[in-house]
């Protein structure tokens, strides 16, 4: 099997840009190694020193249930024996000999962040007591917005439609220095983040707003831009989903999308994200479980393509960083192979990290079986794990991987971070309907506020309802407020509460959330604005609402129903701050979607 290595120049330039990242950290020069001096010449020589089974865990990146490395609740202790055949993240570890491990709030492991950095470290602990003492990778799925596994009191940032709007590159580099610095403060040193596919597709069920938008290059500056905070935090970005999973209808998690683009249109529309985030030196970059006949005819998904992976990304873009797969336990790569197949065709495609197998046992034992029967070499093992090495040794894992108490008060969810975080969400609301000027609202004439709307789940766990969030924030800014949460799919007994609520107050500000053609959230509002009281609208995830939405006197875009994005949306309604954002898509009529009625770049100010 053949694999191009990249030029000593690319290396050297490579080590010499993350010298440099680390050098603007710690404000001290750290030496910049090419390949094949001290560096990785210490790389090797623990390379030689791991068995095959050390070397195929090295591999993996896998979830595991449980607050603390060794000491869980009951119940996760049998999650994990039921899903993973170990008890703890440590026993995981010692099994499996496991390179990365994954955080989600689902399974317990960030509950507080004190609490995540004591997981950390006793993972860490468990990673040094093995025969090859090699710290482990640990990794979420931060993206800010309405994906965030780790919650408050750590800062929880706009998401990406959010900053797209914003369209500071300044700003979206702001956001990734402090997500990165807080989950480098608790033992977090790899975020799937950002996203850098172009959302083109309004009916997108999986991407919408955790895209910066429409357009690639504006896409391309704001991935490069967070690229550069996250290395500021020496916190590993992953750019994702390659190819680009920005054009598709069908979600990944629970089908396999095909992307229709032609190599000319992927070229021009998917590719300037990934190219700039190469550019900008990017740690990891992770697969999409997509298929693109363009680019591979045999109808294999992105993960599982060599003619992507290695013929595309390693050779075509010169990209020789981590690739990780998005997780393997999405339908969208289990559909053609078997669970025992899919990670093999993976790293024969050119892939390093294999994220979140449904059965870790059937995939390690597989890529055990591969080497050992001859379908994988040890030496192309030995080329992802280089890689990962590589990696570790960049952002000083190899040297310290610990974190302390101190470290986590010191950075996580300071008044300036948090200060930060409010100023962004204020240049990224956007105002898109305001008839006769109606808002900002004024207190002495609409000073009684009734907020409805949807209250989805916090992406974290740790803010909203929105309903309430929105109404607080109103009666911080001196207005009498009252929320009465109505639903994604109000009933009709909850829009008759609603319209008798209205009666008494002068405005209703209501959260609408992907409003469809049959959403009953359309009539509710049709109830509401015939009540004569007036009506502004909030979209408090895709801006595409306000296709839909008719008779309301204003409408904003918020992007995202977290509590800073709609304290910003507030303040706008309010006047304390002016309007500022700008469609980072174009929206089109929801009756002939040829046709726009909101184009990139709209957005109305205050007079």
């Amino acid at each position: 099997m053949h694999h191009r290595a990249p030029s000593p120049s690319r290396r050297t330039l490579l080590t010499v840009t993350a010298a440099a990242a680390a050098a603007a950290v710690t404000g001290v020069a750290t030496p910049s190694y090419a390949a094949g001096d001290s560096q990785d010449d210490r790389l090797r020589a623990i390379l030689s020193r791991m068995s095959l089974e050390e070397k195929v865990g090295q591999l993996f990146v896998m979830r595991v249930y449980g607050h603390s490395a060794t000491a869980p609740d009951q119940a996760d202790i049998d999650a994990n024996l039921k899903e993973i055949g170990v008890r703890t993240a440590a026993e995981l570890v010692e099994r499996y000999h496991v390179g990365g491990v994954i955080y989600f709030a689902w399974a317990h492991n960030t509950r507080d962040p004190h609490q995540i950095a004591d997981l950390s470290n006793g993972i860490q602990r468990a990673a040094l007591a093995q025969p090859t003492p090699i710290p482990v990778l640990i990794s979420t799925d931060q993206e800010h917005g309405i994906v965030a596994r780790v919650g408050e009191p750590a800062t929880l940032l706009p998401g990406a439609m959010a900053l797209g709007a914003g369209g500071s590159h300044a700003d979206a580099r702001k956001a990734a220095q402090i997500a990165g610095a807080e989950l480098a403060a608790v033992g977090i040193r790899q975020n799937y983040a950002p996203v850098a596919d172009v959302n083109v597709n309004p009916a997108n069920p999986v991407i919408g707003v955790r895209s910066f938008g429409a357009d690639p290059e504006a896409v391309a500056g704001l991935v490069a831009a967070q690229v550069k905070g996250y290395q500021r935090a020496r916190v590993a970005a992953t750019s994702k989903h390659f190819p680009g999973h920005g054009d598709t209808a069908v979600d990944s998690h629970v089908g396999l999308p095909t992307i229709t683009h032609t190599r000319e249109q992927w070229s021009a529309l998917d590719a300037p994200p990934f190219r700039a985030a190469i550019a900008a030196g990017i740690d990891s970059i992770m697969t999409a479980h997509i298929v693109v006949p363009a680019l591979d005819p045999s109808g294999d998904p992105a993960t599982l393509s060599r003619p992507i992976l290695t013929g595309i990304l390693r050779e075509q873009l010169g990209y020789d960083g981590v690739v990780v797969t998005d997780s393997l336990g999405m339908e969208g790569v289990r559909t053609k192979y078997g669970d025992a197949r899919v990670p093999v065709l993976a790293l024969k495609a050119g892939v390093d990290q294999l994220l979140n197998p449904p059965s870790l046992d059937v995939a390690w034992n597989a890529v055990l079986k591969a080497v050992r029967d001859g379908e994988l070499t040890e030496a192309r093992l030995d080329e992802s794990i280089l890689r990962i090495l590589r990696l570790k040794a960049r952002l000083g894992l190899l040297d310290d991987p610990y974190v302390t108490h101190a470290g986590v008060d010191r950075t996580v969810g300071t008044a300036s971070h948090l200060a930060h975080a409010d100023r962004i969400a204020e240049g990224t609301t956007t105002l898109l309907v305001n008839e006769d000027g109606f808002l900002p609202l004024s207190r002495r004439s609409h000073g009684k506020v009734l907020v409805v709307g949807a209250d989805p789940a916090s992406p974290s766990g740790t803010t909203g309802p929105p309903t309430t969030t929105l109404a607080a924030a109103l009666s911080e800014l001196g207005f009498t407020a009252k929320a009465l949460s109505t639903g994604i799919t109000p009933t009709a007994a909850k829009i008759e509460e609603a319209v008798a609520a209205a009666a008494g107050h002068d405005v209703v500000v209501v959260g609408t959330y992907n409003v469809s053609a049959t959403s009953p959230q359309l009539t509710l509002v049709a109830r509401l604005v015939a009540t004569g009281v007036p009506v502004v609208t909030i979209a408090i995830r895709n801006p595409y609402d306000v296709a839909r939405v008719s008779g309301q006197r204003a409408t904003l875009a918020a992007y995202s129903w977290t509590d800073v994005e709609l304290r910003a949306a507030v303040r706008v309604l309010a006047g304390r701050a002016r309007p500022k954002g700008r469609l980072p898509v174009p929206v089109p009529s929801a009756d002939d979607p040829t046709r726009v009625l909101y184009p990139v770049g709209y957005g109305l100010s205050y007079r």
